[in-house]
């Protein structure tokens, strides 16, 4: 075992790792005015959706969001973010046992989204809510899959490991261990991006988070890649914090959902994540205990509106101080992450 104390620590790896992170922000901040030109012009509007989860009318997410939405937001934001770790990962971070895999799926999932974002802003057939859910989870378990094939035939990976107990072979079943990983943590980041900066915020911490493990286990490339994300990530949340110009859209949260899926996968700590990512986790908790309660009790609920930033939002909380304290939350999360894998010891 070793500690993080042991680590030494290559400068030129540190300033090569963070030096990513700046290419992505500068890269970033020269494609917002590309985009938000684009997108005015275009009249990407995000539409609001009239119906909940589980069917009926959402009355209460209407009311909350109605001035929000008639102020003509444009959505499919995320392409901004998408694109510029792509552009610094292929340019000098590209490895083939660490950054193909998870910038694959990043790209993958984040063309998902593009398409669901597309058909909401043109409202094909009548339809504002964007891809069936059917569609999109076969599309999403669909990228998951390759991706856990190449894990499993390509990485060789067949173990996880289990803090303080030791390694767990698993053999051909990491593959649909990926898919759950990657398809369950996609969702919690959509389901998350509800409110001015929310997502943005929290997945800067997560990735951070990350970067920090992945370099520690001796990861660089991996480290590299998290850091990249981060650095496009400050500059998206930079316009979109409240009010936000624009929105991520379903390109930005599949993506950024999916690629924190596998780098968990790839840096052997998918048992952290829930905890490192655990407002995404509090977030889909609510939604899910949500829907089982009206289902079970006759309709009866048990948040006012979910996900659970919405609920808060109707008891009266600002949208603003609902952000800042998740992300307070998340931050205190990813930190305890972080020790927890200290604890645990590193490979």
């Amino acid at each position: 075992m070793t500690s993080i104390l042991q680590i030494v620590v290559d400068s030129s790896t540190v300033e090569q790792i963070f030096m990513f992170g700046l290419l992505s922000f500068l890269i970033s901040m020269l494609l917002t005015p590309l985009y938000t030109t684009a997108a005015f012009s275009g009249k990407w509007w995000k539409k609001q959706r009239t119906t909940a989860m589980t069917g009926e009318t959402a009355t209460v997410y209407n009311k909350l969001h109605a001035a929000k939405h008639a102020r003509n937001i444009p959505t499919m934001a995320g392409m901004i973010f998408v694109l510029s770790t792509i552009l610094v990962t292929v340019a000098g971070n590209l490895s083939r046992s660490e950054t193909w895999l998870p910038l694959a799926a990043m790209a993958g999932a984040g063309l998902i989204g593009l398409f669901d974002d597309i058909i909401n802003i043109k409202s094909i057939k009548g339809g504002i809510a964007g891809m069936r859910a059917k569609i999109k989870a076969l599309l999403l378990i669909g990228i998951s899959l390759v991706g856990g094939l190449w894990f499993f035939a390509k990485l060789g990976v067949t173990a996880i490991d289990i803090p303080f107990v030791g390694s767990l072979h698993l053999g051909w079943l990491i593959v649909p261990l990926f898919v759950l990983v990657v398809f369950a943590t996609a969702n919690a980041v959509n389901i998350t991006d509800g409110l001015d900066g929310l997502a943005g915020g929290l997945a800067v911490s997560a990735f951070s988070a990350y970067a920090l493990i992945a370099f520690i286990e001796k990861k660089y490339g991996v480290a590299g890649f998290c850091m990249t994300i981060v650095g496009a990530l400050l500059s998206y949340t930079w316009f979109n914090i409240y009010p936000a110009r624009f929105f991520m859209g379903d390109v930005g949260s599949f993506a950024l959902g999916t690629a924190l899926g596998v780098v968990a996968l790839l840096t052997n700590t998918i048992l952290l994540l829930p905890i490192i990512g655990l407002v995404f986790v509090i977030e889909t908790g609510s939604v899910v205990l949500q829907i089982a309660s009206k289902k079970l009790r006759h309709g009866k609920k048990i948040f006012i509106s979910s996900p659970i930033h919405h609920h808060f939002e109707a008891i009266g909380w600002p949208e603003t101080k609902i952000t800042m304290r998740f992300w307070v939350l998340g931050q205190v999360a990813a930190i305890l992450g972080v020790i927890m894998f200290a604890v645990g010891g590193v490979s």
